[in-house]
C-alpha cells in the first residue's frame, strides 16, 4: 500500500529502490522512526511490513537498512528481521496508488473508504471517508480494526473521547460517527496533525474533534468516558498513569498495537493501577501474528 504523500515524490523519480522490511514482532512505529535517519524519500505500511522507498541515487543500501535493524535486535526489541530490495521504473503511482485502495468492510455497521471510492451506504451504516497519507490508520491494519469494533460496543451518545497516537483520526471520527459528542485525537506528528484535520473535515466532524499535536501529557482535559490507544506495549506502559489521570470513574480503556505475547505484561501494569480487566479480544493476521485489543474499565 502506497501513501498518498508519497506519491508526488514517487512520480517525479524514474528509478528508484524498494525496500520491503517485516519484523517478529511487527513494531512499524519503531521501524519507521528508524528509517527516516536513512536518505529515503517515502515510507508506508501493509498490513505485515513497512516499505521505503529511495531514489536511485539516495546512497541507500539494503545493508545499510540491515544495520540500522541490528540495533533494535541488539536492545532486545525485536526477534528477528527480514529485508527484500526490488529496483523499479516508470510506474505510474497515482494509478497504482488507487487501485490498491479498497472500500473496507470492519463491521455490519462500519464501512471505511478511500475519498476516491464510490460507495452507497446501506441503512443503518456509518462510512468513514478515510485517505491515509503517511499517517497510521487507513483500516487495513488487524489492530485498528479491533479497536474500531470496541469503539463500536462501548460508545453510546453523548461521551468524550480521548485518541492517544491518533494518525489518521479514524478513531476520533468513528467515535464521533458513532454518538460521542467530543473527542480529542493527540499525535506527535505534525504530518499526522495535518491528515486528521483533512480527514474530520471530510468526515463533517470537525466542530467536535479536538486535534492536538503533542503526547498525552499535553492533554489538559480529563474525565473521558473512552481512552483508545493503538500503540506498541512499551509505550502503553509509559503512558499507564498518563491514561489513568484523564479517565472518568469507570470510564473504558481500550488499548491495541499488541501482540498476544504482550497481553499479560500489560494486563498486569494496568489492573496495579486499579483498573478492571473487562476482556481481550484477538485477530490473525496473513502472516499469522496474532494481534490483540485488551479492554479495561477504571474502578469506581
Amino acid at each position: 500500500m502506497i501513501s498518498a504523500l508519497c506519491l508526488q515524490t514517487l512520480n517525479d523519480m524514474k528509478k528508484f529502490f524498494v525496500y520491503k522490511i517485516s519484523t517478529e514482532p511487527f513494531l512499524p512505529e519503531i521501524v519507521t522512526g528508524l528509517l527516516w535517519e536513512l536518505n529515503i524519500s517515502g515510507l508506508t505500511e501493509a498490513d505485515n511490513e513497512v516499505i521505503a522507498f529511495a531514489a536511485e541515487n539516495s546512497g541507500v543500501h539494503k545493508e545499510e537498512v540491515g544495520s540500522l535493524l541490528e540495533k533494535i535486535v541488539s536492545q532486545k526489541l525485536i526477534n528477528s528481521f527480514s529485508v527484500t530490495e526490488d529496483f523499479l521504473e516508470d510506474k505510474n503511482w497515482n494509478e497504482l496508488w488507487e487501485k490498491e485502495r479498497e472500500v473496507i468492510r470492519i463491521s455490519d455497521r462500519i464501512i471505511i473508504k478511500p475519498s476516491f471510492k464510490e460507495y452507497t451506504t446501506k441503512p443503518n451504516e456509518i462510512v468513514l471517508t478515510i485517505d491515509p497519507k503517511m499517517s497510521f490508520g487507513t483500516g487495513e491494519h488487524q489492530t485498528t480494526k479491533l479497536v474500531l469494533r470496541q469503539l463500536e460496543k462501548y460508545v453510546t451518545d453523548g461521551m468524550r473521547i480521548l485518541d492517544v497516537g491518533s494518525g489518521t483520526g479514524i478513531l476520533a471520527v468513528a467515535a464521533i460517527k458513532l454518538g460521542a459528542n467530543y473527542a480529542v485525537a493527540v499525535d506527535n506528528d505534525e504530518l499526522c496533525y495535518e491528515n486528521c484535520k483533512e480527514n474530520c473535515i471530510v468526515n463533517n466532524v470537525i466542530e467536535k474533534v479536538k486535534i492536538v499535536c503533542g503526547e498525552i501529557k499535553d492533554i489538559n482535559e480529563n474525565d473521558f468516558d473512552i481512552i483508545t490507544a493503538n500503540i506498541q506495549a512499551d509505550v502503553l506502559v509509559d503512558i499507564a498513569n498518563e491514561i489513568k489521570a484523564r479517565a472518568k470513574k469507570e470510564g473504558i480503556i481500550i488499548l491495541s498495537g499488541l501482540l498476544k505475547s504482550d497481553e499479560y505484561e500489560i494486563i498486569k501494569c494496568y489492573v496495579s493501577l486499579n483498573f478492571n480487566f473487562v476482556g481481550s479480544v484477538l485477530m490473525l493476521s496473513a502472516s499469522s501474528d496474532e494481534w490483540i485489543a485488551i479492554v479495561f474499565q477504571l474502578k469506581n
